[in-house]
């Protein structure tokens, strides 16, 4: 008897997990269609210039806390900008006491409701990757919105492959593609 015999698939956060069921035969995946911000750390090197192009856009402002997406340093491996996953059941949205989240059916994006938003930071507390700040000035939380679907910190990052935009097959594809890049150097370098 196989132990894939009692997975059963559930969609969640931005990709994949597996379940325990007696009731699925066989282990499936699911994917899921929605895009969203991902970054490599490989090759993102802290230069803070998603979080200015951010802030620039939405709040017209060069002030980086106002960004709805964070470098975070990880010394001494590097740098990792780090935006909303949109997960598949948001805690942030169910953990809000004003209902002042919600999240797009169609996009997966998080909507803020400013005028129920009171900065509890609840939400920002039930965010398991860090996606959700605190707006200093106005004293409410923001979120990535994917900037309508054109991501303007994607699009002003000026190191190739540091910041994508695309579904997780997309960024899987990426990454197997670097992969066998590396594979071949290693081939190459032992002849």
């Amino acid at each position: 008897m196989s132990h894939r015999k009692n997975y059963k698939m559930r969609r969640c956060e931005n990709g994949y997990i597996f379940c325990r069921s007696r009731k699925i035969e066989q282990t499936m995946v699911v994917q899921t269609e929605r895009k969203f911000i991902l970054s490599n750390p490989q090759k993102c090197l802290g230069c803070f210039i998603c979080e200015f192009a951010c802030s620039a856009v939405k709040e017209k402002s060069t002030e980086p806390m106002q960004s709805r997406i964070r470098v975070v340093n990880l010394e001494p491996t590097g740098s990792m900008a780090i935006a909303c996953v949109l997960c598949e059941d948001p805690r942030c949205v169910r953990s809000c006491p004003q209902n002042a989240l919600g999240q797009s059916d169609e996009t997966g994006v998080i909507i803020v409701d400013e005028a129920k938003c009171n900065g509890c930071g609840w939400c920002i507390g039930a965010c398991r990757f860090g996606a959700i700040g605190l707006d200093p000035k106005k004293k409410k939380v923001v979120v990535c919105d994917l900037c309508g679907g054109e991501p303007e910190c994607v699009k002003y990052c000026p190191f190739e492959g540091a910041l994508t935009f695309g579904t997780i097959d997309d960024v899987a594809h990426e990454y197997r593609k670097e992969a066998f890049k590396k594979l071949l150097k290693e081939i190459d370098g032992e002849k």
